[in-house]
């Protein structure tokens, strides 16, 4: 049967023929994200939006699980977009397939590649916070040059517990302070200091540094302080990782850019120690530069900005170091006072349940309980009872999202039939009633993210591919 002609009223104008004059609208405030399954109303939504207009959450954050192939990213894409039609800055920190790309650069923002022979990261740069604080100058200025410092102390850190797979020691990081400072005054102004130089100072022994190993003079104690570090940088030098933190960043974000991809796609699945690296140097240098945007404009010399982060496949970035596990967490926690919103997206809550620690695992969890929004595409039923005991699914919800992770049916004609949950999904906030929407992408949203653009628009031996699936040839 030929569906009928929808139209859209007022309760005014269609009393008669809409009876249902009581219950819960469906929220209008955000991008628009597709149609109430049940009524057919429009649903908008999205963290910023429904943390700082809707006030329906307390966290600008959110996170969402579902099967491969349902559209997770795709509903974040549109998020992406609408977010920076009302001026938010979209930031893609670590794009690892790239699904984004394509998107920003529609948009006019910059994409930044790295990788071995594609591109690198100075973690030494102190980048836009550097320049920041240059222009402001003074108490503020330099209040922000000791920010950068920590900054760059943590991700030298992040580097070294990545190489040897374990968090550094105290007395270390004191040493690798102390050194830091001493570069940075003795390195010229309008040019960063590279690692190769910071191996120099610790083979040096400057009176700075040796103060702090409590050397007393004696040659032999210094160089029993500094050695496991000295060896840890050659290790990231002469080590998987040197080619790409080891010279000047190839590209520098642009504080003025409307969105920003950092494109890490070219690193194998399996290079997990170089994909752990690169995340962690693309947060630094992304939320430095939000950090850098915030300083401006608390001085009067830039207008405000509120900036969007997100990070698709948590899975691999979660299982490359326990670092990571660090990074996101305190980003979850200090995102309403960093005017920063974020989406997390993984497969199921069985992803942290992988980490090698408890307390990892217990982190990863909390990420799921702070979201403002939690999202769920098709989930099997044990993975939904599991969720349902942290943000709390009636049993009618279970058994709908449950529904979704069906698989297409046999078609008999050789044709193309998509999954039964794919575009559906269930968005649950605090205590309410779940909203399960039907998000029907545009042609152009269809083209900017196609993430089976390695099966798709070319022909094969076996048949000419299409966009969705397969077309046999006879």
């Amino acid at each position: 049967m030929d569906p009928p002609t929808m139209w859209r009223a007022t309760t005014v104008q269609a009393c008669g023929l809409w009876p249902f004059a009581a219950g819960s609208s469906a929220p209008m405030t955000g991008v628009p994200l597709g149609q109430h399954l049940d009524t057919g109303a429009t649903v908008c939504g999205d963290p910023i939006s429904w943390f700082t207009r809707a006030r329906y959450i307390s966290n600008p954050s959110l996170f969402m699980l579902g099967m491969p192939g349902l559209g997770k990213s795709t509903l974040v894409n549109r998020m992406l977009i609408g977010l920076s039609a009302t001026g938010v800055v979209p930031l893609v920190l670590g794009d690892l397939k790239p699904d984004y790309a394509d998107t920003v650069r529609a948009l006019g923002g910059q994409v930044i590649s790295i990788g071995r022979g594609v591109g690198g990261i100075n973690v030494l740069d102190p980048g836009a916070m550097g320049a920041a604080a240059a222009r402001i100058g003074g108490a503020a200025g330099r209040g922000l040059t000791a920010e950068t410092h920590g900054r760059v102390l943590n991700m030298v850190a992040a580097l070294i517990s990545v190489v040897r797979s374990k968090p550094m020691d105290d007395h270390e990081q004191s040493v690798l302070s102390a050194a830091l400072h001493h570069l940075r005054e003795r390195t010229p102004n309008g040019r960063a200091p590279l690692l190769p130089d910071l191996l120099r100072v610790l083979q040096e022994g400057p009176d700075r540094v040796r103060a702090v190993t409590l050397d007393r003079g004696d040659d032999s104690r210094y160089r029993d302080a500094v050695d496991p570090l000295h060896r840890s940088l050659l290790g990231i030098l002469d080590g998987p990782l040197g080619d790409t933190f080891s010279s000047e960043t190839s590209t520098r974000i642009d504080p003025d850019s409307p969105a920003v991809c950092i494109d890490i796609s070219r690193i194998g699945e399996a290079d997990t120690q170089l994909t752990a690296a690169a995340m962690l140097a693309t947060w630094s240098d992304g939320l430095g530069t939000v950090a850098a945007s915030h300083a401006l404009a608390d001085a009067g010399l830039a207008p405000r900005r509120w900036f969007f982060t997100v990070l698709d496949e948590l899975w691999r970035p979660l299982r490359a170091a326990s670092g990571i596990v660090d990074r996101i967490d305190a980003l979850t926690r200090l995102n309403r006072s960093l005017g920063l919103g974020d989406a997390k997206i993984t497969h199921t809550l069985k992803d942290a349940e992988a980490l090698g620690s408890e307390s990892d695992r217990a982190k990863a969890r909390g990420f799921v309980e702070r979201a403002g929004m939690v999202v769920c595409a098709g989930l099997p039923r044990t993975e939904m009872e599991e969720l349902g005991r942290v943000v709390g699914l009636s049993k009618r919800e279970v058994d709908l999202v449950s529904s979704w992770s069906s698989p297409p049916g046999w078609a008999v004609t050789g044709g193309h039939e998509e999954p039964p949950g794919r575009g559906r999904f269930l968005i649950k906030v605090g205590g309410r009633p779940g909203i399960p929407i039907k998000v029907a992408i545009t042609d152009t949203e269809r083209r900017l993210h196609n993430t089976n653009s390695r099966w798709t628009g070319g022909k094969t031996s076996q048949g000419t591919s299409v966009a969705g699936g397969w077309e046999g040839t006879s």
